[in-house]
C-alpha cells in the first residue's frame, strides 16, 4: 500500500493546519492538487472570503471586481456565486466567536496579521452589508465568457485582420452551423479539379462517409489543425515513405522494389526453396511467389506476397512458415515494404485531407462572417491573438493589470492547451520581472485523476505545465492533498485497492492512498450479473400478441439492458420500501451512473413502471421530454393529416386520452373504407360517421378539437397557437394530472419553455409551425434545467462530476471495450508547447504508419488513464455505498470495472417480487370535466372568432394583393375535401376557406375567386406537378439562401424521370413573364436552386390564376417593356 503522507506541500509533508494555511493565503500564489471530497471549491471561496476581508486593509484596497474566479461551466459558475453568497449571509447573523473559529479553519493566522481575529471576524460579519452597499460583485465567469468579454475590447483592425465581423451572435453550439458548411464545401471542391480529384480519390479508395467522417473530425478539431498549420507541423506529422524509409528513397513508391529482374531473381529463388520442402504450406506460398510475379500490377503483386507469406492483421510470418529459411528471408524484405506502403498511403492520405480540411475552414468561416457569427474557438483565438499581438498586448496587459488582484481557477484540469495558453501569455509576463510589476495573486485547484473530458480539448499535461509555472515562474506554492471529506472507510478502501492494483500494473501512475475524514459505515455490493444466455431465451419461444400502441417490441439487443434495469430498479424499490427493518432511504440519496445515456433512459422506464420518481438532469433535448413530444405529435397531426402515428400519440396522451379500444375502432374504420390512403384523420372528419354516432364519445371530442386547432395554427403564429390551445385544452393540468408527484414540476417547466420556444426559436424570426416541430424532432431546442429535491438521479459519469450521494449505483460496468478508430486524428499538444507538435489524419488504429506509432501508442495510453479517471470519479460520488451492476459480455473483460471492483463486493440480495413506493407517496389529482357538447357545423365557426389575426383587421392594401396572398395561402395548404366520381377534383373545405376570408378581408365573392384561381393552378396545366407517382421530391413554401438571403419557393418539385428541378411561382397576373422584376425574381429562385444542385437541371415557370404555364423568358424579348 502507497502510505505517503495525506497533505504535502512542495513535496514534504505537512500539517493540515498548516495546508489550509497556505491554501487559503490570498498573498500566495498556490496550485493545489487535491482528490475527490477534498473540497476544493471550499478551498477556493474560503480563499475569495480572505481576499474580500484582507484586501479591504491592502493599498490600494482590493475591491469584489478585482477577484477573478474562473470555473469551465455555466452551472459551476452559478454553484461557486451561490456558495460565496450563502456563506456571506450565513456569516452576517453568527456570533462573533463562531466567526473566529470560520477564519482558524481558513488558516487565519494572526500573528502574521496587523488586526487581530476579533478585528476580522467583526469584519466578516459586516462583508455582505459592505458588498451589498458596493453595488459590484467577485467576477465568477467561464473561460468563454471571460474571453468574450477580452474580446469585446478588441478594435475593429484586430478583428478584420482575424476575419470576425463587428457585429456577431456568439454560437455556443456550433453544430447546426456546422451542418450548412457541408454544401458550400462540395460546390467548392466541384469547381477546383485538383480538389476534386483529391475528393474523388479518397472516395474511391476509403468510400463517401469514411471520407466525411474524417473532413467532420478534422473541421471539429480545427483550432489545432489552424495552429498546427501557422507554426508548420503538418507536412512533417506524416513523413514521406523515403525518409523512414532510407533503402527505398529512390524509388517513386515503395511497390517499385518489386520490378526488374534483380527482385524477379530474388524472390524466384525464394519459391524455389520453397517449393523443394514436403509440407504444403511451403509449397503453396511457391505457387504464390509464381502467381505474384506474373502480376504486372505491382501493388497487387505486393498484396498477393503478403497474403502468402503474413498472418491476415499483423506484419509477421504465418506460424506454419517460420521454420523456413527462405520464408524467413521473406519476412524481412515483406516488413519493410509493407511498412513503407503503408506510410505512403499515409503520406498521401495526410496530403489529400490536409488540402480538403483547409476548404472546409475557409468555408466555414465564409459562413460564419455572412451569418454574423463567431463560435467559442473563435472567442479563445481571438483572446490569445490579443496577447500576442505586438501592439495591442500591452494595453491589454495594462487593463487586466488594473482589474485583476486574485485570480482563482477551478477544476483546472479540465483545462485545454489553447486556454492556458492564453492566461500563460498575460501571466508570464510577470515572471521574472524583478517585482517591478505585481503579478495577481494565483490559485489554480484541480484533481487530474478526475480529468474525463479530453473529447472537449481537455488535456491532464496542461496540469503539470500550470504546477510548475506557479512554483517556478511566480515564486508560488504545490499543496498535494488526499485526504477526503466524503466516502466512508469502505468506500475508500475500494477506491484505493483498485487504483493501486492499476497502478502496479502499470496502467496508472501518481495515485497515493488516500484518507477519509468518514466515520459512517459503507459498503460496496454486486448485483448478480445478468447471464446472458438466460436473458436471451427469455425473448425466444412462441411469439405473444403485443399491444403495439402501448408495448415497444425488445429487440435481442436490447433485452439484456432491459433486464439488467428492471433488477437494478427492484433493488432500488426495496431500498425505499426494506422489509428488514434498516433505515428506508429516499429517491433523492439515490444516483445511477452510467457511461451511456441510452442506459438511462431504460432505467428511467423501469423505475418509472415500479413508480420510482426518477430525473436525468443532463436531458437537455426539449422535444424528448414525454408531454413535449405529445405536444409536437399534436402538431404534426395537424400540419401533416395523413401522420397517422402522430395522431395515435396525441389521441392516447393525456390531451384527449383515448384508449386502446378508440384506437382499434379508428383502425377498424380506416380498413372499411377500402382506400389505402384513407387516414385516420380523414376518419375522424368523416361527416358520416360523426352523424351515425359511430365515434366514441372521445373521438368525437377529438374531433371537433382538431378541427378547431388545425384553423389555429393554419392562421395564427406559433405561440399564439399553442397558447390559445393550452387555454382552451386545458393542457397543462392535464399533464400534470397523468404525471407522478415527483415529476410534476419538471412537467410545468417543460410546458412553460415550449411555449417559450414557439416564441423565441431562431431568434423570433419566420417561425413556422412546421419549423418548430422540426426543430423540436431534431433536439434543437434544450429543456430548461428543473429541480427534482426527491427522485433518483440519473447520470452519466461525465454529468456527475462534482455530486455526490449516498448510494450510487453503476450500471453497465462490464460494457465492451471501445474499438480501434477510423479516420481519426492523431493530435499531441504538450501542456507546455504554443501549439501542437503533431496534426496527422489516420487511416486505421489497428495498421498505424511507422511515423505515428509512437504517438499513438501514447494516444492509447492516455485514453486507458481517462478510462481509469472515469471509474475513479464514478467511484468516489458514493458516502457510503457503491452498488456495481452488469450484464455478462460475450467475451471477457479483463481490464472492466466489473473485473476491477466486483472481487471486492459483496453480493447484493434482491427482493422476490417488484416493490413500489407507499400508495400515499403519490398524491392523486382527478381531473373533473364537463360534458363536451360537439355541434361539428358551428363548431369551427365559434373557434375561429377567439382570436382575429392583425391581417384580417387590416383592409387597406389592395383587393387584388390580397386575392393573390389569399391564392397562395390555399394552394400551400392544397385541397382536402371530398368530391363525387371517378375523375371529379377534390376541392378545398369550408374550414379552409373560412381561414382564408378572415385572414386575408374577403366577402364570399372575393374569397370565391381565389378559390377558382386556386383550384385552376392546381389543375391547370400543371397538374402534373402535384401528382406523387411522377414526383420524387415536393415541397410548398421552400426556404433557399441565396447570397445570404432566404428565399421562400412557392413550390418546388423534382420529378423521378429525369430528375430535373421545377421552381413553379404561383401569380394572379395573366402574363407575368412581361414584368421584368418578376422574371429578375424567378431567375433568383432558379440561381438558388441550380447553386444548391449543380449537376441537375433546373426549370423556372410562372402559373397563371388562368391555370396556364408561363416559362421564364429572358429579357431581350421585353426591351421595350414599362417598369
Amino acid at each position: 500500500m502507497n502510505n505517503k503522507p495525506a497533505y504535502l506541500h512542495n513535496g514534504q509533508a505537512i500539517s493540515r493546519e498548516g495546508f489550509y494555511a497556505i491554501a487559503c493565503d490570498p498573498q500566495r500564489s498556490v496550485a493545489v492538487q487535491a482528490c475527490a471530497g477534498a473540497g476544493k471549491t471550499w478551498m477556493l471561496v474560503s480563499r475569495i472570503l480572505r481576499a474580500l476581508l484582507e484586501g479591504a486593509h491592502a493599498t490600494p484596497p482590493v475591491l469584489a471586481q478585482d477577484i477573478l474566479a474562473i470555473t469551465f461551466t455555466k452551472k459551476a459558475a452559478g454553484e461557486m456565486r451561490a456558495r460565496l453568497n450563502e456563506w456571506l449571509e450565513e456569516f452576517a447573523h453568527m456570533p462573533l466567536p463562531e466567526l473566529e473559529h470560520e477564519l482558524r479553519i481558513r488558516g487565519f493566522d494572526e500573528k502574521n496579521s496587523r488586526y487581530g481575529i476579533a478585528d476580522n471576524a467583526s469584519a466578516l460579519q459586516n462583508l455582505y452589508q459592505s458588498l451589498l452597499q458596493g453595488g459590484r460583485s467577485v467576477q465568477i465567469r467561464t473561460f468563454h465568457s471571460w474571453f468574450a468579454t477580452l474580446l469585446r475590447n478588441a478594435p475593429m483592425a484586430l478583428l478584420q485582420e482575424m476575419g470576425l465581423p463587428a457585429q456577431y451572435e456568439l454560437l455556443e453550439q456550433d453544430a447546426e452551423a456546422l451542418a450548412l458548411v457541408w454544401p458550400r464545401f462540395f460546390q467548392r471542391v466541384a469547381a477546383a479539379p485538383e480538389s476534386l480529384n483529391d475528393f474523388e480519390t479518397s472516395v474511391r479508395l476509403y468510400g463517401r462517409s469514411q471520407t466525411l467522417k474524417a473532413l467532420a473530425t478534422a473541421l471539429s478539431k480545427r483550432v489545432e489543425f489552424l495552429l498546427a498549420e501557422q507554426h508548420h507541423t503538418l507536412q512533417d506529422s506524416v513523413l514521406p515513405f523515403g525518409a523512414v524509409f532510407a533503402q527505398y528513397a529512390a524509388l517513386a513508391r515503395p511497390e517499385d522494389a518489386l520490378s526488374g529482374d534483380l527482385a524477379h531473381q530474388r524472390w524466384h529463388a525464394r519459391s524455389k526453396a520453397l517449393a523443394q520442402e514436403k509440407n504444403k504450406t511451403p509449397q503453396k506460398a511457391a505457387e504464390a511467389v509464381v502467381d505474384a510475379f506474373l502480376n504486372p500490377d505491382l501493388v497487387q503483386r505486393l498484396a498477393l506476397l503478403r497474403k502468402a507469406f503474413f498472418v491476415a492483421t499483423e506484419d509477421r510470418l504465418t506460424a506454419h512458415l517460420t521454420k523456413f529459411d527462405a520464408a524467413t528471408e521473406a519476412e524481412a524484405e515483406l516488413q519493410a515494404l509493407c511498412g513503407a506502403a503503408a506510410q505512403h498511403e499515409a503520406w498521401q492520405h495526410q496530403q489529400r485531407m490536409v488540402r480538403l480540411t483547409r476548404i472546409a475552414i475557409d468555408e466555414y468561416a465564409r459562413l460564419k462572417r455572412e451569418r454574423g457569427w463567431i463560435d467559442m474557438n473563435d472567442v479563445e483565438q481571438a483572446a490569445q491573438a490579443m496577447l500576442n499581438h505586438e501592439e495591442l498586448s500591452g494595453w491589454l496587459q495594462q487593463r487586466l493589470d488594473a482589474r485583476t488582484r486574485h485570480l482563482l481557477i477551478d477544476e483546472f484540469q479540465d483545462t485545454s492547451p489553447l486556454q492556458w495558453q492564453t492566461l500563460h501569455t498575460w501571466l508570464s509576463s510577470y515572471a521574472g520581472s524583478g517585482g517591478g510589476m505585481a503579478a495577481p495573486k494565483v490559485f489554480i485547484v484541480g484533481d487530474p485523476k478526475q480529468s474525463i473530458y479530453r473529447f472537449r480539448r481537455a488535456e491532464p499535461q496542461v496540469f503539470k505545465a500550470a504546477l510548475a509555472f506557479v512554483v517556478n515562474g511566480l515564486g508560488g506554492d504545490a499543496l498535494t492533498c488526499d485526504h477526503t471529506h466524503r466516502n466512508a472507510p469502505e468506500v475508500v478502501q475500494a477506491v484505493n485497492d483498485v487504483m493501486l492494483q492499476a497502478q502496479g500494473a502499470g496502467e496508472f501512475d501518481g495515485f497515493n492512498a488516500h484518507t477519509t475524514e468518514s466515520d459512517k459505515t459503507g459498503e460496496v455490493l454486486a448485483l448478480p450479473a445478468i447471464e446472458r444466455d438466460a436473458a436471451l431465451a427469455a425473448d425466444d419461444g412462441d411469439p405473444e400478441w403485443r399491444n403495439s400502441l402501448s408495448t415497444p417490441r425488445d429487440l435481442p439487443e436490447v433485452t439484456l439492458r432491459t433486464q439488467e434495469c428492471r433488477q437494478a430498479a427492484r433493488w432500488i424499490a426495496e431500498q425505499l420500501n426494506p422489509k428488514n427493518g434498516q433505515e428506508a432511504r429516499k429517491p433523492a440519496d439515490i444516483m445511477v451512473l452510467a457511461r451511456k445515456r441510452v442506459s438511462l433512459s431504460a432505467m428511467q422506464d423501469a423505475l418509472r413502471e415500479l413508480h420510482i420518481p426518477a430525473s436525468q438532469p443532463e436531458k437537455a433535448d426539449l422535444g424528448a421530454s414525454p408531454e413535449v413530444a405529445d405536444i409536437v405529435a399534436l402538431l404534426d397531426a395537424m400540419l401533416s393529416p395523413e401522420h397517422d402515428l402522430s395522431l395515435a400519440q396525441a389521441l392516447k396522451s393525456p390531451i384527449f386520452g383515448a384508449s386502446d379500444d378508440d384506437l382499434t375502432l379508428l383502425a377498424q374504420l380506416q380498413r372499411q373504407t377500402g382506400d389505402k390512403r384513407a387516414c385516420w384523420w380523414d376518419i375522424l372528419q368523416s361527416e358520416s360517421l360523426q352523424k351515425s354516432e359511430r365515434l366514441t364519445p372521445v373521438l368525437y371530442a377529438a374531433a371537433g378539437k382538431l378541427t378547431a386547432w388545425q384553423h389555429l395554427v393554419q392562421t395564427l403564429p406559433p405561440h399564439d397557437a399553442l397558447q390559445t390551445i393550452f387555454d382552451q385544452g386545458d393542457l397543462m393540468a392535464r399533464f400534470v394530472a397523468a404525471a407522478p408527484a415527483a415529476a410534476r414540476n419538471r412537467v410545468q417547466t417543460n410546458l412553460r419553455a415550449l411555449l417559450g420556444a414557439a416564441l423565441n426559436h431562431q431568434g423570433g424570426r419566420f417561425v413556422t409551425p412546421y419549423a418548430l416541430v422540426r426543430a423540436l424532432k431534431a433536439g434543437k431546442v434544450m429543456a430548461p434545467p428543473a429541480a427534482s429535491p426527491d427522485a433518483v438521479q440519473l447520470l452519466t459519469v461525465h454529468g456527475a462530476k462534482g455530486l455526490e450521494a449516498h448510494t450510487v449505483l453503476l450500471m453497465d460496468t462490464d460494457g465492451t471495450a471501445a474499438r480501434a478508430e477510423t479516420m481519426a486524428t492523431l493530435i499531441d499538444w504538450p501542456g507546455e508547447a504554443p501549439a501542437p507538435t503533431r496534426f496527422s489524419f489516420l487511416l486505421r488504429e489497428k495498421s498505424p504508419p511507422v511515423c505515428n506509432r509512437s504517438a499513438l501508442l501514447a494516444e492509447q495510453t492516455a485514453r486507458q488513464r481517462e478510462e481509469l479517471n472515469g471509474l475513479y470519479v464514478a467511484m468516489t460520488r458514493a458516502r457510503q455505498r457503491l452498488v456495481l451492476s452488469s450484464t455478462v459480455p460475450a467475451r471477457p473483460q479483463a481490464n472492466s470495472w466489473w473485473a476491477r471492483i466486483q472481487p471486492l463486493a459483496v453480493p447484493a440480495a434482491l427482493p422476490d417480487e417488484a416493490l413500489q413506493l407507499a400508495p400515499n407517496a403519490e398524491v392523486q389529482i382527478q381531473m373533473l370535466e364537463l360534458p363536451f357538447r360537439h355541434n361539428h357545423q358551428a363548431f369551427i365557426a365559434i373557434q375561429s372568432e377567439a382570436i382575429l389575426p392583425a391581417k384580417a383587421a387590416d383592409a387597406a392594401y389592395p383587393l387584388s394583393a390580397r386575392l393573390g396572398e389569399a391564392m397562395h395561402r390555399l394552394l400551400e395548404w392544397g385541397p382536402q375535401g371530398e368530391a363525387e366520381g371517378p375523375s371529379a377534383q377534390r376541392r378545398w373545405t369550408p374550414a379552409q376557406l373560412h381561414a382564408a376570408t378572415r385572414e386575408f378581408a374577403l366577402d364570399a365573392m372575393s374569397v370565391a375567386e381565389a378559390h377558382d384561381m386556386a383550384q385552376r393552378i392546381r389543375f391547370g396545366e400543371a397538374a402534373w406537378a402535384w401528382d406523387a407517382s411522377i414526383l420524387s421530391w415536393q415541397g410548398n413554401e421552400v426556404p433557399i439562401t441565396w447570397r445570404g438571403q432566404t428565399l421562400r419557393l412557392d413550390r418546388l418539385v423534382q420529378r423521378a424521370d429525369d430528375g430535373s428541378w421545377w421552381v413553379l411561382d404561383y401569380k394572379s397576373a395573366p402574363q407575368p413573364e412581361k414584368q421584368s422584376a418578376l422574371r429578375q425574381q424567378l431567375q433568383q429562385y432558379q440561381q438558388a436552386v441550380q447553386q444548391a444542385y449543380p449537376d441537375s437541371t433546373v426549370q423556372a415557370v410562372f402559373l397563371t390564376s388562368q391555370g396556364q404555364i408561363r416559362p421564364l423568358q429572358s429579357d431581350e424579348r421585353y426591351p421595350e417593356e414599362s417598369p
